[in-house]
């Protein structure tokens, strides 16, 4: 559909009017939504750690507590993101996705060496750091992407945060449905694909993002998200069909390049969004109403230095911009992070070894390919749904938002008992359970951490309560799962009388192998939910209040109007607008 831009006259718009609102669309905070809903949606190779796990652990020969041990550097490098947060409080957002770009390339295609023996086997040190290296590119390109979001719709950032998270997710489907297009499910080529496509990317998107001022909200702007919402779960919603035909027919290549362009055109279908927004913004200008943010014509008194040491246990009221100490030695972060570890630990131990889980309770290898791409649409659906939910949530009924996060634990702890008593077919509910609440948990963390914390130093903070992750997936997935999981599979050989061969990676088969583990798993869970009704009692009465109010369009204009009066009784004309 052509798209004409009204000119003041009333005709058809001149060549440099189209020019002039090719460059708004470009430069505008829409099209930077866009560009970041295209790098986020490729560029999960976090989510992907089942896919090509398998690969690495019989290329190398890696027994399970090996493979964990990965994991764990992959989860560390995805979530030791405070470097990332320094970094942006003081450059603009492309430098850090620029970084991104760089460790993603290095990181995954040294793996891709290593897996193809394109040099000799590395050490598990060598291994362990590339991983780590891949795996932290997304902290870099989720803190240039995000901040920059929220910032630019701080009013609806749990909404904004869940769409950005929800592609993040999808990118594991888009990955390997190229794979299948060009590649013939090749594990090793995924990696392949990992390496250059985010880079690509990020690189192609680079000159959009920059530092501007906050934005407030606009009245409209929540219904433009909401028709993004409906084309990502059109997105979705393909995928889960997609799926369900590959598992039920064999695809042929040209079928395969079909699929391909279809899930590519409905990838970039919210410009059409981004385009019709920004009509209404050029409109309105060609109307000389300055619709989009207009400045604030009060002006910040400076305050009185003083340092960071002398206020790090007298923080401002919740809500308002804390320093990076005050937040950290906030009982509410200490609560909030310990809710994290057992949440994400838990389920981040099912999500990295689901294929391990599903083979040891032998379902054939087609059904476990299939529980993954399931998985991702669960996820991406949770962390959807989460963001709708809760904002419902906080504005009808005023609940804080880690009432949300405690539900959730809760849920999880029922999909983490069906996979340790192997109960029949539980484990596509178990699938379906931890997915969705995997994926809505890490949004809902982050707009916590906005929300009571404040997004002055919002990038390093989101940064330092990710840090939970690692920490609880080390515990729960190395130390407690991987153990036990080898610990049965030694016992199986010795009661056949077998003996391990060097470099001959271990399995173990049967309920057994992670009975003990989860139900460990489920406790530590249990734990977590325990810790986040703690938090919501603590919150109860900050979200009582509008605590989005200064981000709306009322509240600048009360602060406009102050500012006129104030100016008026002290004899001086109010600041213009224009010119």
């Amino acid at each position: 559909m052509m798209l004409y831009v009204p000119h003041p006259a009333g005709g058809v718009s001149s060549s440099k009017n189209i020019k002039g609102f090719a460059l708004q669309v470009l430069t505008g905070r829409w099209f930077m939504m866009f560009a970041s809903f295209m790098i986020m949606s490729v560029s999960g190779a976090s989510y992907m750690f089942s896919l090509y796990s398998i690969e690495i652990k019989s290329s190398l020969g890696y027994d399970q507590s090996t493979l964990n041990l990965l994991s764990f550097f992959k989860d560390l490098g995805s979530n030791a993101g405070i470097l990332s947060g320094l970094i942006n409080e003081v450059t603009p957002p492309w430098v850090v996705l620029s970084i991104g770009a760089v460790c993603n390339f290095f990181g995954y295609f040294t793996i891709w060496l290593s897996v193809t023996k394109k040099f000799a086997k590395p050490h598990l040190w060598n291994m362990c750091l590339y991983i780590f290296i891949g795996g932290n590119s997304h902290c870099s390109t989720n803190t240039g992407v995000w901040v920059t979001s929220i910032k630019n719709f701080p009013g609806i950032r749990g909404v904004v945060i869940g769409i950005l998270d929800g592609y993040l997710c999808l990118s594991a489907i888009i990955i390997t449905q190229l794979c299948y297009a060009f590649f013939q499910n090749d594990s090793k080529s995924v990696i392949l694909i990992m390496a250059w496509l985010p880079t690509a990317t990020a690189l192609i998107f680079l000159p959009v993002f920059r530092n501007g001022r906050r934005c407030v909200q606009q009245k409209k702007d929540s219904n433009a998200f909401y028709m993004f919402i409906y084309s990502t779960l059109a997105l979705a919603v393909f995928f889960m069909m997609i799926i369900i035909l590959q598992k039920c027919f064999k695809f042929t290549r040209s079928e395969y390049y079909v699929t391909t362009a279809l899930m590519l055109l409905l990838l970039i279908l919210p410009i059409a969004v981004v385009i019709a927004e920004e009509h209404k913004i050029w409109k309105s200008k060609q109307e000389h109403i300055n619709y989009e943010n207009p400045p604030m014509k009060s002006e910040q008194v400076p305050q009185k230095g003083v340092s960071c040491w002398q206020n790090i246990f007298r923080p401002p009221e919740r809500g308002e911009d804390h320093t990076i100490l005050q937040a950290i030695f906030s009982l509410d972060m200490v609560i909030l992070f310990l809710a994290t570890i057992c949440g994400f630990g838990s389920n981040l131990t099912v999500v990295n070894n689901f294929s391990q889980i599903a083979k040891s309770l032998g379902y054939p290898a087609h059904t476990i390919t299939t529980f993954i791409s399931l998985m991702a649409i669960w996820i991406f659906l949770g962390k959807i749904a989460q963001g709708v939910v809760s904002e419902f949530m906080i504005t009808k009924f005023k609940a804080p938002r880690p009432l949300v996060l405690t539900i959730l634990l809760v849920l999880s702890c029922i999909g983490h008992l069906l996979i340790a008593f192997n109960v029949p077919n539980g484990l596509y509910v178990a699938s379906i359970v931890v997915g969705f609440c995997f994926g809505a948990n890490w949004p809902i963390l982050q707009t916590i951490v906005s929300e009571l914390f404040g997004l002055k130093h919002y990038s390093t903070l989101a940064n330092i309560g990710s840090m939970a992750s690692p920490i609880g997936s080390y515990m729960l997935s190395v130390r407690v799962a991987g153990y036990l999981y080898d610990r049965e599979a030694r016992k199986q050989m010795a009661e056949l009388g077998l003996k391990r061969k060097v470099g001959e990676e271990l399995n173990c088969n049967g309920g057994e192998c992670y009975k003990l583990a989860f139900i460990i798993i489920t406790a530590v869970c249990m734990l977590g939910a325990l810790a986040s009704f703690i938090l919501v009692l603590r919150t109860r009465q900050f979200y009582k209040t509008d605590i989005y109010k200064k981000f709306t369009e009322e509240a600048r204009t009360d602060a406009e109007t102050e500012m006129v009066v104030s100016l008026n009784k002290i004899g001086l004309p109010p600041t213009s607008d224009e010119g």
